[in-house]
């Protein structure tokens, strides 16, 4: 039983259900390049490689902030402030999460294998950003959008612009939502000098570019049919997915931040999901 609450300690510190954020976006862009469905051998090292680099990245991100989120009454209670997790034992764990990054960019292929170090070193640096600049959504973004760029080269082994649409379309759907996410810290950002699109532009204006943000992922999302050849299959997932955004903003208001989690967590999921299973129907039904 202490072996089963030591690993729920650790799956909790890195939000590891949080991992359907980004890698239904890895299998879409790995389906695009495959013009269908991967190997069974692409598919587990693709995977292998998401949860290993998102693990470390959570993991670098909570060692980072330790100090503040001790501080904010958000975040006191994760597992490092509460001495559930010691910040030695998270690095380690850190570590080996990377670990499994590169050992599975060696098993994809030597372009996967040579680009991962830079893979990692925005892995590792993303979390300062929020000390010295507003842009750290766009990062954080930047970060999440590795991942289609990541399963392009796993399955093609090479680098080729045709995919950068569904990264920055990746881009800017995480800075989208994680600018809504900042609203719940933004008094917390302000009286510790930490900068954040809520902490310096305020409620309205956050919500505003939040929605500018995911215009511009629908946009890019569309710029794929004539790119690779999709179907109206493919378009119907980006409508749905483009409703669930919408849905997503209006449950945020500026004078109702209530259900700001539920946004966060549910419709999110659910849009990375959407369009990653409509991709998979353009190649797989037969109109």
């Amino acid at each position: 039983m202490v072996l089963v609450g030591k690993i729920t300690d650790y799956l909790r510190l890195i939000k590891f259900s949080h991992s359907v954020f980004a890698l239904p976006f890895a299998f879409t862009s790995a389906v695009i390049a495959s013009g269908g469905v991967p190997s069974l051998h692409q598919i587990f090292w693709i995977t292998v490689a998401m949860v290993g680099g998102r693990t470390g990245a959570m993991g670098m991100n909570r060692i980072v902030d330790r100090k503040y989120d001790a501080l904010n009454p958000r975040t006191r209670n994760r597992e490092i402030p509460q001495g559930l997790i010691k910040a030695w034992e998270a690095f380690i764990f850190t570590a080996a999460a990377f670990a499994f990054l590169l050992l599975a960019a060696y098993k994809l292929n030597p372009l996967c294998f040579k680009i991962a170090p830079l893979f990692l070193l925005v892995l590792f640096t993303y979390s300062y950003t929020k000390r010295f600049t507003w842009l750290c959504h766009i990062v954080l973004g930047f970060s999440l959008a590795l991942a289609p760029l990541g399963a392009w080269i796993a399955i093609k082994g090479t680098f080729s612009p045709d995919i950068l649409p569904l990264c920055f379309a990746v881009m800017f759907w995480v800075a989208g939502f994680d600018t809504l996410y900042g609203l719940q810290d933004m008094d917390f950002d302000k009286k510790q000098g930490l900068y954040s699109i809520p902490s310096v532009f305020g409620v309205k204006a956050s919500l505003w570019i939040a929605r500018l943000f995911h215009v511009i992922t629908i946009g890019l999302l569309l710029s794929l049919v004539p790119l690779f050849e999709l179907s109206g299959i493919y378009l119907v997932g980006v409508l749905i997915a483009s409703g669930l955004m919408l849905y997503e903003h209006s449950l945020v208001k500026s004078n109702d931040l209530s259900k700001l989690d539920m946004a966060f967590f549910n419709m999110n999921g659910y849009i990375s999901i959407t369009v990653f299973v409509f991709t998979l129907f353009n190649y797989l039904l037969p109109f």
